[in-house]
């Protein structure tokens, strides 16, 4: 048996995290008002909590046998994209110098136009400005100070808002920061997390008789497609004098012209102040990036009012050699508290040489009244107009659609920011407010659904505005052609794509090229009633033959967006599977994660699901090497799901992933059924059925080449065919078995409400022969085995097995199995994977053998991971078992989240082992705590979805062809289609 309790980090259970536990009631009082408080329901941290360093995972002996041949490939492999300039998309060889701690707080910035993290300490962290690249080390020079003096200059305080000095400082007698005041203990300070906002509390830091809140608002606003792709944030200080005499208080940020890492040390960086609009002053840091990439600008201001004045120091080093140092620039605020109102005229500075630091500083200064309040706000915003990746073409971001493609938008950006943030946080609050009044739901699981969004910020997203590469790139597909210097990429190059028909009554014709909503030379075409059709998916072979003589044996997989209505086009989006494995929109892990942008950003869920609808129809025939077995194949095979969107040039050069050979793969193609029909009946858009519906078909005829023995159940075959791509499947198994027969279900449901009720019959007649055959094989009482093989684990309880089950109920559709087994399966994983693991503290571990021990035949199975827990609690709320389902959640919530947990907090992993190694920090698939959300509430689209009894006898017309008018729910498709109504958003048509 495993130990039930390891040790007393999860010794007692706490159910509420008050915030009178970490600020004074009476201060709380004195904050009450213009949201200075924090929220009754945050994460929270003392300032001076230890950010231990976090403990990675190791393979075990036999494991590393196991692998030993891959891991060779694996490392050649690594060194040949390092020659090239480039970094593997898997790396495991490779350490960052900063070793991850538990430090991290809530990012900065909008969604897609790169990030910034910020510790819960008030460090700036993990820069993720370069598509793919982060930047862990923080960056110390950037820092918010406070300078305030009473009693006529006679009692003075000064100290940076951080606590402690850190590492890398460097003596206290030099003339970089380290001469800085870091007098703050953080004894009395306090923060307070609730994406996308934070608070820190000074409660009396440094000057007992001042209290100050400081509430940092990021635009990340559900159904909001213009403001949460903004690269900015803001920072509001309150100030609450206590004494009995005014104080003057001057707040400090500094920031250094970098893109984190070492990126400062480059040449020709210069600052420019400037003075804008409604009194936004400050500082412009205009930073030239290496290898080509395109250029960055920040801007760091202040709002000038009446009662607040802003000053700026446009250019500071951190070295001896520096004509203004850091030391300088430090006395200087603390003997005047501002600098010179001339500095606003000093224009661009000299661009810098090699190995110069150049920083930049703005102050605001206030006199606060004794018992008085005052208020002074700041905003940093990034602009990187164009993103660039390492093979492919630049494209525009998204926020370039409102505020043009010049780095000096940055200055637009900080004046918007400081004059929208109360609308912004009037929107959030909406949004926020109904989920954390809801008594029903634990205080733990509100803010950590919350808190978990922050991937979504920090997950390395990538938005472009949806056209046409940037006008002025020369790196398009013809550039990429003559890039293809290995014999993998010129051998075979073979890109094709392929027109789709749907067989539906009214005769509308779906061809590929339309499939996104993209231009090309089709779009819908009407064909006459009578023409006949033989078939729901027909190749062109002589369009395919047509399209290779026009490309050269190259044809681009995908064209971009041109929508005839531009307000809709809400532009393109990518996020990494993780910032340590670099692949763009990973499918597999997508298909846990999808909740969360389906419940808040709908229409950006479903242009990626556009964009895996194109992949589906296209091939690119690319050799590659497959590092698992050392084998060739295609870069991508016609019909099969892509396992990502790219590395280096997405959208362009898919499946990244290259150990295994993800053709072979047994539950993208589901997976992709199962988000899409999930998506259509959320939105009701029929529109989107339509362009998807070519797609689907084409992914489900593919799955029938994994059927081997005609019982309509796919096989594995006898290697890790799927997510967990280290744990060997053999025969039939649970995860990929139920996924299929969910898979039938919901296409033969989406092909009644499209009217294609020949694919509708067809798939519900493999479900009727393949479901006896599942449960035969593998139902042995109380749950599903593993798989049907004959391994020392093809019994195990596999936490995941009833994924299929999950999908289907929430797209509203009948159960796949009788409730009673449903039930028995979960309480086996809630008895067996969840509470006999540390006493249920750790969430849901992969595989248990049914003696109570955990499977270990391989490191994934003996890993919990922590999107399939929330995505296992997810299946138990659906069931009604909501108890279970809440203390099968919260094992994350101790182990990640919680103070006495191992740290994981904003940096979510993967997964970790049963002593609390991690493997791959800031991970996707947690975002799956949305699917819990989505099974408390279902929207009524979902409740109210046409239901499609499978087990009802199949009807068709006197003339052999499938009639739409004898099964009830079936709507008709015609040539302009419309929505649902009670959808998630309502789309245009």
């Amino acid at each position: 048996m495993i130990d039930m309790v390891s040790s007393n980090i999860f010794h007692c259970r706490k159910h509420s995290w008050p915030s009178e536990e970490y600020i004074s009631k009476a201060t709380l009082q004195l904050l009450d008002f213009d949201s200075a408080a924090p929220p009754e329901q945050a994460w929270r941290r003392r300032l001076n909590s230890h950010a231990n360093l976090l403990k990675e995972f190791s393979v075990t002996f036999m494991e590393a046998m196991k692998m030993l041949r891959l891991g060779v490939r694996l490392w050649s492999y690594v060194r040949q994209e390092a020659s090239q300039g480039r970094k593997a998309p898997i790396d495991p060889f490779t350490r960052e110098s900063c070793k991850p701690s538990a430090s991290q707080g809530v990012p900065l910035g909008g969604m897609g136009s790169g990030s910034i993290s910020r510790g819960f300490r008030g460090e700036f962290r993990h820069f993720q400005i370069v598509p793919g690249l982060c930047e862990a080390s923080p960056i110390l020079a950037n820092q918010f100070s406070i300078f305030i003096s009473r009693d006529q200059g006679n009692k003075k305080y000064a100290s940076v808002l951080a606590p402690g000095l850190h590492e890398g400082l460097g003596k206290s007698d030099g003339q970089g920061i380290s001469s800085w005041g870091w007098n703050l203990s953080g004894q009395h300070s306090t923060y307070h997390a609730l994406f996308p906002r934070a608070w820190t509390i000074y409660d009396g830091e440094p000057d007992p008789e001042l209290k100050v809140s400081c509430r940092q608002i990021s635009p990340f606003i559900p159904h909001n497609y213009r403001e949460s792709s903004l690269p900015c944030a803001v920072f509001v200080y309150t100030l609450v004098n206590t004494g009995k005499e005014r104080a003057k208080v001057s707040l400090l940020l500094t920031w250094a012209n970098s893109i984190g890492g070492i990126s400062h040390l480059s040449r020709d960086h210069y600052n420019e102040p400037f003075i804008g609009e409604d009194g936004v002053s400050g500082v412009l840091l205009h930073h030239k990036t290496p290898k080509d990439n395109p250029p960055v600008t920040f801007a760091i201001a202040a709002c000038e009012t009446q009662n607040v004045n802003v000053t700026v120091l446009p250019c500071f080093g951190l070295s001896e050699q520096s004509r203004i140092t850091a030391k300088d620039m430090w006395g200087t605020m603390a003997q005047d508290g501002h600098f010179d109102r001339e500095n606003f005229n000093d224009g661009p500075s000299i661009p810098t040489s090699p190995g110069d630091t150049l920083c930049a500083a703005v102050s605001a200064s206030t006199w606060v009244e004794a018992h008085g309040k005052c208020t002074i706000a700041f905003s940093l915003a990034w602009s990187s107009p164009k993103i660039k990746f390492s093979k492919g073409s630049s494209y525009n971001r998204r926020y370039t659609k409102f505020y043009g493609t010049s780095e000096r938008s940055a200055l637009k950006l900080v004046h918007d920011g400081l004059m929208n943030y109360k609308r912004w946080e009037e929107d959030i609050e909406k949004w926020q407010n109904p989920i954390l009044r809801d008594n029903s739901l634990p205080e733990w699981y509100k803010f950590t659904l919350f808190n978990e969004l922050y991937f979504l910020v920090a997950g390395g997203t990538v938005w472009i505005d949806g056209h046409l590469p940037a006008p002025d790139d020369k790196s398009n597909m013809d550039g990429n052609r003559n890039r293809l210097t290995n014999n993998e990429d010129r051998e075979n190059v073979d890109v094709r794509v392929t027109e789709a028909k749907v067989n539906v009554k009214e005769s509308v014709v779906v061809e590929h090229d339309r499939i996104n909503g993209f231009s090309g030379n089709s779009g819908y075409g009407v064909i006459d009633d009578d023409e006949k059709m033989d078939g729901s998916l027909h190749r062109n072979e002589s369009m395919d033959c047509e399209d290779n003589k026009r490309s050269n044996k190259f044809t681009q997989l995908n064209t971009f967006p041109g929508t005839e209505n531009d307000d809709e086009d809400v532009g393109r989006f990518l996020y990494l599977e993780g910032v340590e494995y670099i692949m763009w929109c990973t499918y597999d892990v997508h298909f846990y994660a999808s909740f969360a942008l389906l419940a808040l950003f709908p229409k950006i869920e479903l242009n990626i699901q556009r964009d895996f609808a194109k992949a589906v129809l296209s091939e690119d025939g690319r050799k590659v090497k497959f590092l698992a077995e050392g084998n060739w194949g295609i870069r991508k095979v016609r019909g099969a799901v892509p396992h990502d969107l790219g590395t280096h040039d997405p959208w362009h050069e898919m499946n990244a992933y290259n150990i295994h050979d993800t053709s072979r793969w047994k539950d993208l193609n589901p997976k992709f059924v199962l988000q899409v029909y999930r998506d259509f009946a959320a939105t009701g858009d029929m529109s989107f059925a339509v362009d998807m519906w070519p797609a689907v078909c084409a992914a489900m005829e593919y799955m029938e080449q994994f059927d081997k023995d005609g019982d309509g159940l796919i096989e594995n075959d006898g290697f890790p065919d799927q997510t967990y791509d280290a744990w060997t499947v053999h025969g039939i198994s649970a995860y990929c078995g139920c996924l299929w027969l969910a898979a039938l279900e919901a296409a033969a449901a989406m092909a009644h409400q499209l009217g294609d009720m020949q694919f509708a019959d067809k798939c519900k007649s493999k479900f009727l022969k393949a479901k006896p055959v599942f449960e035969e094989k593998l139902w042995n009482g109380s749950y599903f085995n593993y798989d049907s093989g004959t391994s020392s684990n093809s019994r195990s309880i596999q936490a995941d097995q009833l994924a299929g089950q999950w999908y289907i109920a929430s797209s509203g559709l009948p159960s796949l199995f009788e409730d009673s087994k449903i039930r028995s399966a979960l309480q086996k994983i809630y008895d067996f994977n969840v509470m006999k693991v540390k006493g249920g503290r750790i969430g849901a571990v992969n595989g248990m053998h049914p003696n109570g021990k955990v499977d270990e035949s391989c490191m994934q199975s003996r890993e919990i991971w922590t999107g399939v827990t929330y995505g296992v609690a997810a299946t138990m709320i659906l069931t009604d078992m909501k108890e279970e389902a809440f203390t099968t959640a919260e094992g994350i919530f101790t182990a990640g989240w919680s103070e006495e947990g191992y740290g994981y907090w904003f940096q979510t992993p993967e997964g970790w082992t049963t002593d609390g190694h991690y493997r791959s920090l800031i991970y996707m698939r947690p975002l799956a705590i949305w699917a819990m959300q989505w099974a408390l509430s279902l929207p009524r689209a979902i409740l109210e979805a046409p239901k499609i009894n499978m087990m009802e006898k199949m009807h068709t017309s006197n003339n052999g062809r499938a009639s739409t008018n004898e099964v009830g729910g079936v709507r008709k498709l015609v040539s302009k289609t419309k929505c649902f109504s009670n959808a998630v958003f309502h789309c245009s048509c």
